[in-house]
């Protein structure tokens, strides 16, 4: 029981990558906060952490509103005392409305830096001080081979995704000193609701451009994201990791 007596919070943690690392705290022994925008789905992970037997607070809130953010997390603060780890999991592309860029709009560029950048901005502000002070802690934000591959139609997302890159990057010189360790982890496609929307054909072609020659499945992520967040990364701080079967190497 590797997180045994830590507090872990998860952001959009209802569906996909964050249920699978949810679960994968909870079931290697950490207390969930878990935060989304959508009530049910929310409701069934928090009864799946229940059920392995460790606590659990669900928080249905948009992690785009900075001041229910800020209230959210102080409610957080007030009932677990600590956050020992974040993982900062929203992110979302344009969807139906995703387009080549001289074709889209600001509308969408805002809402994709919003979920995609601020989202990990507004949640990593509320648990970096207590931290910093407790001279412990571990953030994990998961940014996008996007950002990396910089694919056609998704200008907006990689863009975003390549800020929590150099946001990671930054955070992890401050506060290195204060034995806090902040990681990302870049998930190529991934098996989740988002991609069962893609066509058929697009799917096939992009498991061509992938060596083991398949998606990943959540759990790949939640493991790369638990090791982040475990002792047996405590040196390890700054760094990208790229899970996509061997698509592009970084």
């Amino acid at each position: 029981m590797e997180f045994e007596g830590r507090v872990a919070v998860v952001t959009g943690a209802a569906n996909g990558i964050g249920r699978a690392c949810a679960l994968h705290m909870a079931q290697n022994g950490a207390d969930l906060v878990v935060l989304d925008l959508e009530e049910g789905p929310l409701r069934q992970i928090a009864a799946e952490i229940a059920a392995v037997g460790r606590k659990v607070t669900p928080y249905q809130l948009d992690l785009t509103d900075y001041a229910l953010v800020e209230k959210t997390f102080a409610r957080i603060h007030a009932d677990q005392q600590r956050v020992d780890i974040l993982i900062n999991n929203v992110g979302q592309t344009g969807r139906e409305r995703i387009s080549e860029f001289w074709q889209s709009t600001p509308d969408v560029w805002k809402f994709v830096i919003d979920v995609s950048l601020m989202t990990t901005l507004n949640c990593t502000r509320q648990v970096v001080g207590g931290m910093r002070e407790r001279r412990s802690g571990r953030i994990v934000n998961i940014s996008s081979e996007a950002a990396i591959t910089g694919d056609a139609t998704i200008a907006d997302y990689a863009a975003a995704k390549a800020g929590v890159i150099g946001f990671t990057r930054s955070l992890a010189r401050e506060v290195g000193p204060f034995q806090v360790t902040v990681n990302a982890v870049l998930p190529g496609g991934t098996k989740t609701r988002a991609t069962e929307r893609i066509p058929k054909e697009f799917v096939e072609s992009a498991l061509k451009q992938i060596p083991m020659g398949r998606m990943n499945d959540p759990e790949d992520i939640a493991n790369a994201v638990g090791f982040f967040a475990s002792e047996k990364a405590r040196f390890i701080t700054g760094q990208t990791l790229l899970v996509n079967g061997g698509r592009v190497f970084n």
